[in-house]
């Protein structure tokens, strides 16, 4: 998927919300009457887009002239707001090629979902929205491949965890300069808890969130900032929540076992339902994943061309509670009882896998997947909240994967913040054993502050863990690039996210050759 334009500067992108003013304003249905004396634009949390099909994508703004107004209405009246929204084959908006209006009602935080259809194929567009005599960001956008289409490439990025307190979203920023298809976000958009950290960023509000203005009032102060902006501005996103959109480490109807474990299920699905409603509203989300009270739908599959297939989990609402303790290699962790998916999420991953014709199949995958022994020597110890704590419900999806012969099986994946490359085997007691695909996990944007090149943990995982390949501690992104032959995942660093306008490197590339499972080559 080459792009078929060139890519804007960041700021010159952002900028042509207020160019378009002057220069395209003509190109505007009537204009709405105007909102009632807003202090500012209410155009301030930008634009995103999300989702896209052959034939189109979903458009996303928010109306707040107060984003963190302390009632979480943005500032915005209690009434619908009409918006206008437009798709452009050029920046400039001299070739506008669709147009509607959405309502911005409260009940959504004036959230608006615009759901565009009728475009072309692998193609790149520009999009904006108006409300009154206010006109938003220009966003750039791309439309997926037809369906079977040969590509000859395409690249997108992945990225989780970015609090807030512990750094700058540096890496949003060299992100945003990257030519890029797409970016999967596999969750901790936002972080729940009131921390205060060391930089200057504590969290608004300064509690724990826990209702709904809790959670609208963070996503606010999120959005705001700039880096994250021009990311979402600069290509169609993914995505999908983990655990602290909510709570850390909720599972279920269960919330975290470490410190509410006798919470009812009742209250936890009410906290469910708001920060559910908030994830929805500020996010390019399609009406499809529209939650209803404590349920959304977050599973689903999007094809590019017959070159990838990205499948896109939900690691949280099917699965069964963590287990309390667990020593060494516990038998609890492989009851078959158990489930990371849920039946049907599962059974809807294997059916879809097993008949895919793309050439990657892509997991956007929230925990990491590979068996990680934490323990240095004899002794065993693993995580319980990524799928080590849920090995028999891993085994099952990777016999599944193994008897329907599926190929080119990549899992990309978020959460643990930091970086490994490593091959998935059948049996990772056996290092004879297959081969079933390979895991990229990425490290965080910003969470757990600057990091290390390499730390005693990761020190310990690639004693213990001969089936990875590639460590890193320090922060960043993951850009990978496809091509019929094979896939390359560049592990980007931005050492510094304690201060802001911190650089960036490849701190390795880490090479898949198609048709042949796992890692080919590490280039470090």
């Amino acid at each position: 998927m080459a792009s078929l334009n060139p890519i804007l500067d960041r700021r010159q992108l952002l900028g042509l919300g207020g160019t378009a003013a002057t220069v395209g304003a003509v190109a505007l249905a009537t204009p709405q009457p105007s909102l009632a004396a807003p202090i500012r634009s209410p155009f301030t949390l930008s634009v995103a887009s999300g989702d896209p099909l052959p034939d189109g994508v979903v458009l996303w703004t928010r109306l707040a002239p107060e984003p963190l107004a302390l009632d979480a209405s943005g500032g915005m009246p209690a009434r619908r707001v009409p918006v206008q929204w437009e798709v452009a084959e050029d920046p400039r908006f001299r070739r506008v090629v669709r147009r509607g209006v959405e309502l911005a009602t409260p009940e959504w935080n004036h959230s608006v979902h615009a759901e565009v259809s009728g475009l072309r194929p692998d193609r790149v567009y520009w999009y904006r929205f108006r409300t009154g005599n206010d006109i938003s960001p220009v966003g750039r956008t791309r439309t997926a491949p037809a369906l079977g289409t040969s590509l000859a490439s395409m690249t997108f990025a992945f990225a989780s965890c970015q609090a807030y307190y512990d750094g700058y979203f540096t890496a949003f920023d060299h992100m945003a300069q990257d030519d890029l298809d797409l970016v999967l976000h596999l969750g901790d958009y936002i972080y729940e808890g009131g921390n205060v950290g060391k930089l200057g960023r504590a969290h608004l509000p300064a509690h724990e969130t826990f209702t709904l203005e809790d959670y609208r009032i963070r996503y606010s102060q999120y959005k705001l900032d700039p880096a994250l902006q021009a990311a979402h501005a600069a290509a169609a996103w993914v995505v999908a929540p983990d655990d602290h959109d909510v709570e850390n480490n909720w599972a279920g109807d269960h919330s975290q076992p470490d410190t509410e474990p006798d919470q009812d299920p009742a209250v936890f699905r009410a906290r469910r339902a708001a920060a559910y409603r908030a994830y929805y509203e500020n996010l390019p989300l399609r009406k499809t994943s529209m939650p209803s009270g404590p349920e959304m739908q977050v599973f689903r599959r999007l094809t590019f061309g017959g070159l990838a297939q990205v499948n896109v989990l939900d690691t949280r609402r099917w699965r069964d509670r963590l287990i309390a303790s667990c020593i060494g290699d516990c038998r609890e962790r492989w009851d078959t009882s158990r489930t990371m998916l849920g039946a049907e999420q599962e059974a809807w991953l294997l059916g879809g896998l097993a008949s895919s014709t793309a050439t990657w199949n892509v997991l956007a995958n929230q925990v990491f997947m590979m068996e990680a022994d934490h323990t240095a020597g004899d002794d065993e110890r693993y995580g319980m909240d990524p799928w080590d704590g849920y090995a028999a419900a891993r085994q099952r999806l990777f016999d599944g994967v193994h008897e329907r012969g599926v190929e080119n099986f990549v899992v990309v994946t978020g959460d643990a913040h930091r970086s490994v490359a490593a091959d998935l085997k059948l049996d990772f007691t056996d290092a004879a054993s297959a081969t079933v695909g390979t895991e990229f996990l990425g490290t965080s944007i910003s969470s757990g502050g600057d990091g290390l090149d390499q730390d005693s943990l990761g020190n310990v995982w690639l004693a213990e863990n001969p089936h990875m390949r590639f460590h890193n501690s320090q922060r960043g992104y993951q850009r990978v690039h496809l091509t019929r032959d094979e896939l390359r995942c560049d592990y980007v660093v931005t050492p510094v996210v304690t201060r802001p306008g911190g650089s960036a490197f490849t701190r390795a590339s880490i090479f898949v050759e198609e048709g042949r499972a796992g890692i080919a080559d590490v280039r470090a």
